[in-house]
């Protein structure tokens, strides 16, 4: 009998035996695991940034419909059973390890020999296999990367597409130029399917509303226009969402997060567009349903003046910056900062020691093979004189380090990737008493 550690391992190291394919033959695997008995309402999600937050604001809004929710998400923070979700409770060790083994049986039989799914297709199969069984009313699904060949983009009928702010990622496979990227996104559009997306910058915009015109869909546009009266508390931020369509006043968010105000709007707009088949959805299950949202690492506030963010490029770390501004700190503010190798992260820096934001920044290394060297970040950091900097061969001294000298009225925060945010919080999980 395999144990839940041992499908985990199998899952990890799939890396390293599985070879290229097409998405067809994803979409024939899938048809395979879940015998096409997929029958919920599918919300497809893409975007550089924000994909997992409009998945936490979508989910609680139509859970306070009286909806039920599957959810595909990715990255974990922690255990690989936060990829799939129904309503708020993570998949189950004992289904987590029985689902393992239907997919890897179809995987390994000869037909399918030299086409075993990747890691991220893998665990999306299971997703499905799951939500084919528990048939939820809808399952919403983020892309993992780009979008038109996203293993989620086997799933031919969403009832809708949502498109989140569109930045420089993943350049290596999706692009140089942000239209480019565009681009790529846009491919999960489908015809007559209407999508939602934010009008961040017109060379993105323009390849979406082609993309949307091109397979007669409806596009949803919302605006930093329709964004009104944001007002940051200690702990929430309300704000007002006003369309030529509708009007929402005193939104409430449990976050302090300026970034999650588009995010959340992405939400709301989706929600709206789903009413018209779904009589359950209403504008008070949407207030009720954003102030009750909750998504971990997006400027969490794990302990009184800790907060993790998992702003891992450019476009999150200037978004990360302008809540971090906008705080009432009264003492002094440090930052805790490490990086995988393939991010942008000279430009990441940059950013970080322009705001001046921070008194003190400890840098640190990711338990990953992926993880940008502590030399190479020394180098770049120490070009930036006017930082107070300290340097560390792990994320739990750089932790400790800081908040052994933090006082009452200071602030730490944790950003630059979501890794480093995982290992926090199993960090934290491990001694919580400290």
């Amino acid at each position: 009998m395999t144990t839940f550690k041992e499908a985990t391992q199998y899952i990890l190291d799939i890396p390293k035996f599985a070879g290229k394919h097409t998405l067809e033959d994803t979409g024939r695997l899938l048809d395979e695991v879940t015998g096409g008995n997929v029958t919920s309402k599918v919300i497809h999600i893409a975007g550089t940034n924000g994909k997992g937050s409009v998945c936490a604001y979508l989910r609680a809004v139509l859970e306070q419909s009286g909806r039920t929710v599957g959810m595909f998400t990715s990255p974990h923070l922690v255990s690989i059973r936060e990829r799939i979700m129904l309503g708020s409770e993570m998949i189950s060790k004992e289904d987590f390890v029985r689902i393992f083994e239907q997919v890897k049986e179809v995987c390994h039989r000869p037909e399918f020999a030299d086409k075993h799914p990747s890691f991220f297709e893998f665990v999306f199969l299971m997703a499905m296999v799951y939500f084919g069984e528990k048939q939820p009313d809808y399952i919403i699904l983020e892309t993992g990367l780009g979008g038109r060949l996203d293993a989620t983009n086997s799933i031919k009928n969403p009832a809708i597409c949502i498109i989140t702010e569109i930045g420089f990622d993943h350049m290596q496979y999706l692009g140089d130029t942000l239209a480019e990227i565009a681009g790529e996104k846009a491919g999960i559009i489908k015809s007559s399917v209407p999508v939602v997306f934010f009008d961040k910058r017109p060379e993105t915009t323009e390849v979406l509303q082609k993309a949307a015109e091109k397979t007669k869909s409806q596009t949803v546009i919302i605006k930093n226009a329709n964004i009104l009266n944001v007002n940051i508390g200690n702990k929430t931020i309300d704000f007002s969402l006003h369309t030529g369509y509708y009007k929402y006043d005193s939104l409430i968010l449990a976050t302090r997060a300026l970034y999650q105000t588009e995010n959340a709007s992405l939400a709301v707009a989706a929600a709206h567009v789903l009413m018209g088949a779904d009589g359950q959805i209403t504008p008070e299950a949407v207030k009720e349903g954003l102030v009750r949202a909750y998504w971990p690492g997006r400027m969490e506030e794990v302990f009184p003046g800790v907060f993790l963010d998992g702003a891992h490029n450019e476009d999150g770390i200037e978004a990360f910056l302008q809540t971090v501004k906008a705080s009432r700190c009264t003492g002094t503010r440090s930052l805790l900062f490490g990086v995988v190798a393939d991010k942008q992260y000279r430009g990441m820096i940059d950013k970080i020691v322009k705001s001046q934001l921070f008194d003190r920044v400890a840098v640190t290394v990711l338990e990953s093979d992926r993880s940008a060297s502590l030399d190479t970040l020394r180098e770049i950091w120490r070009q930036y004189n006017q930082v107070d900097l300290s340097f560390h061969e792990s994320a739990e001294d750089a932790y400790q380090c800081l908040v052994s000298e933090k006082q009452e009225a200071d602030e730490i925060y944790i950003a630059g990737s979501l890794y480093l945010i995982g290992q926090l919080k199993a960090l934290m999980r491990s001694k919580p008493d400290d």
